[in-house]
Formats: C-alpha cells, structure tokens, sequence
C-alpha cells in the first residue's frame, strides 16, 4: 500500500466532505474564502510553542515532543490540502503524480527508514520549522514545500510509518468531530475528563493494526452521551 497516496486520498475525501467538491478554488460551500497556507503557518506557531524557547519562562523546561508529534500532524493535513490545491489549479497533474513527486524527493528514502534520534539542539530544530514558514512566505514550489514538511516530521520524531499511523486517526477524528457538531459548535471535545485528541490516542496505542472503519466506531462508542 502506498501510504502517502493513501494519505491524499482520505485528505481529498475529508475536504470534499468538510468544504464541498470544488474547494481547491479556494471557496468552500458556504462561501468561506480557504487559505492553506494561514492555516500551515499558524500550526507552525503552535509546534515552536513546544519548545521551551522563551528566554523569559520556563527556562529548564523539556520539549513537548508527544504535542511536537500532533501539530507536525496537523501541519500534514494543511501541506496535503496545498498540495491537492496546486496540482489541481495548476494542472500539475493527478493524486496519483503528486504522490509519485513526493516519493521523489530527495530527503523521502530518509523519511520511509527507521526512526532515528535528531542531533539537532532546540533552536535548530524551531530553525527547520521556521523554514517552513519562509518557503511557505516565499512561495515556493509545492515540491519544496513538501520536501520542507519532511524535514520538520523527521525532527520531530516521525518517520512515514508514524506519521501514516498519527494521520489516519487525527484525519478519522476530524471526521467523527464534523459528524457530531463540531462546524455547528455542538460538538463535546472532553470525554470524561480528556481532550478527543488523547482518547483517538490511546486506542491507536492499543491497537497499531485498527483500520479507519473500526477507529471510528470505537470513537462513537467512547463518545459520551448525555441522553
């Protein structure tokens, strides 16, 4: 199974189930303007948040490596959405090329091995992100900014086999979040005292071989009801 075009696809189905068909044109179904790249750089935000960078607080305090994981995730759904966008406008080509580009990529064989532990200090790593964020400014290509993605995920600890796994559970918790009032502000986000985020966790951490289909049924069953 190609994991990354697996990745796309669900992407694609989430978007066109969230924004209506049509949305690479940058508006949604209900006449919301979409821009890909505000969300990314605003979830950029949030990851250098993790790390203990402020001269000023919490000077002797660790990187949040488990939250570190989650924002380069959500960061992922936002690359992928720019990425359908551009070869979709652009006429870059199908799904299946823009998977095939990203397979391509020069630091891609580093991120399909193992998991290896980054030499890199804080403020490098915050630097990786922050490129990112100038490729992003700078628009550049989508293959660049792919390719800048990959180096953020592997600092932070995610090689494709974790990303795919963190991925499928965020992308099918956004989906039972939307199918239970999350856009119309009905939606409950503690269970019994924990964030959605670390409930999806724990059952992925229980079970590495659940697919999309069960995820979300142990989600339904773990929604609390107030009926």
């Amino acid at each position: 199974m190609d994991k990354i075009l697996q990745m796309l696809m669900l992407q694609q189905q989430l978007n066109d189930a969230t924004n209506g068909e049509g949305w690479e044109q940058k508006v949604t179904k209900n006449g919301k303007l979409i821009d890909w790249k505000r969300c990314t750089y605003l979830e950029c935000a949030e990851l250098i948040e993790s790390y203990p960078w402020k001269h000023w607080k919490n000077i002797d305090a660790e990187p949040d490596y488990a939250n570190i994981k989650i924002e380069a995730v959500d960061i992922w759904h936002f690359i992928m959405s720019q990425g359908l966008q551009d070869y979709k406008i652009k006429h870059l080509g199908t799904i299946e090329k823009l998977a095939a580009d990203i397979h391509a990529l020069p630091n891609f064989a580093l991120f399909d091995a193992d998991i290896m532990p980054t030499e890199k200090n804080h403020y490098e790593q915050i630097a990786t992100v922050e490129e990112l964020i100038r490729v992003i400014f700078c628009n550049e290509s989508t293959e660049k900014m792919m390719e800048s993605f990959i180096d953020v995920a592997i600092q932070s600890g995610l090689n494709l086999d974790a990303l795919y796994q963190l991925y499928v559970g965020k992308n099918i918790l956004n989906q039972f979040r939307q199918d239970h009032g999350y856009k119309e502000g009905t939606y409950i986000k503690l269970w019994n005292g924990k964030e959605d985020n670390v409930i999806m966790q724990g059952i992925l951490d229980k079970d590495h071989t659940i697919t999309p289909d069960e995820l979300y049924q142990r989600l339904k069953e773990a929604y609390p009801s107030f009926d």
